[in-house]
């Protein structure tokens, strides 16, 4: 089939139906000449006459009728799934694919599903939890939720919350037995638990802002782990001091079951982002999750 068969089939048909080039050519807003001359090249390509033309209106040929009858059902289809289409992008629905790491996939994205999808009763979410890097066109994800300095340039990014700031936490068992370090050097006497990273799998240096400068400072420990959540239950257990970002441990910090220490060093981070490809259109459905988790700081 030549691909103008379909353009130029949807002119055959509405001409059949207005019964005449000129009301065909004001309700497609087309010029009357335009339609005729897609008509005569329709006609030579199938080397059959569709219409008989009048002077005051035309008629299908028995041809014209024949293949009338077999195409009406398909464009009608294509008339209806291209509604559909349009419908869609004005109103958000089908699945969302995120990918999204393990904090923020508590903390932020689940609280706030529950009204965001009964706002949009059409759409749903498919979460992929990782705390690895992951390129999203490849993934084949709509959007992702990172912190905002892992980034790519390339990337759309909609802060969910405020900046966030590092912490060194211990439990208050390990303090009364080791001490409370009070300068980085002081570091190298304690044990650490130490963070294998997820993307490349080496053991993360304990970043710090030492006035001016921002110093990396790589510490020792029994421990190694690779997941926060754990390394969180490890601090809790009086293993040492860890290094985590202070939103993951504000509930045990306000019930006291760990306390920080070194606070004028630790640095501050860009927050969480809900990230999308700056050269793909949003769908309705990415454009409402946009609006509903945007961080809005003078709300």
């Amino acid at each position: 089939m030549d691909r103008r068969d379909i353009a130029d089939l949807l002119v055959f048909q509405a001409i059949v139906e207005a019964g005449s080039f000129t009301r065909a050519a004001s309700v497609m807003g087309r010029a009357q000449s335009g339609l005729s001359q897609t008509i005569s090249a329709l006609e030579a390509r199938l080397g059959v006459p569709l219409l008989a033309r009048s002077t005051r209106s035309v008629r299908p040929t028995e041809a014209g009728r024949r293949l009338l009858d077999r195409i009406t059902p398909s464009l009608r289809q294509i008339e209806s799934g291209l509604l559909e289409l349009q419908d869609s992008r004005d109103q958000p629905s089908g699945t969302l694919r995120l990918t999204v790491m393990e904090y923020p996939a508590r903390a932020i994205l689940v609280p706030a599903l529950s009204e965001f999808l009964a706002s949009h009763p059409g759409v749903r979410v498919d979460i992929h939890v990782s705390d690895r890097f992951v390129d999203i066109v490849q993934g084949g994800f709509d959007a992702g939720i990172r912190f905002g300095a892992h980034l790519e340039k390339d990337m759309v990014a909609v802060p969910l919350g405020p900046d966030v700031s590092a912490a060194i936490v211990a439990a208050p068992a390990y303090f009364r037995r080791k001490g409370r370090p009070v300068r980085l050097e002081d570091l190298a006497a304690h044990g650490c638990i130490n963070f294998r990273t997820a993307s490349h799998g080496d053991v993360y240096r304990w970043m710090f802002r030492d006035g001016a400068r921002t110093v990396d400072v790589p510490v020792e420990g029994a421990v190694i782990v690779n997941d926060a959540p754990v390394m969180i239950e490890a601090a809790l257990a009086g293993l040492g001091l860890a290094y985590i970002f202070e939103p993951h441990v504000a509930g045990h910090l306000a019930s006291g079951r760990l306390e920080t220490c070194l606070e004028t060093f630790c640095p501050v981070w860009s927050g969480y982002h809900l990230y999308y490809p700056s050269r793909h259109q949003k769908s309705a459905a990415l454009a409402a999750l946009v609006e509903h988790l945007r961080y809005r700081r003078h709300a």
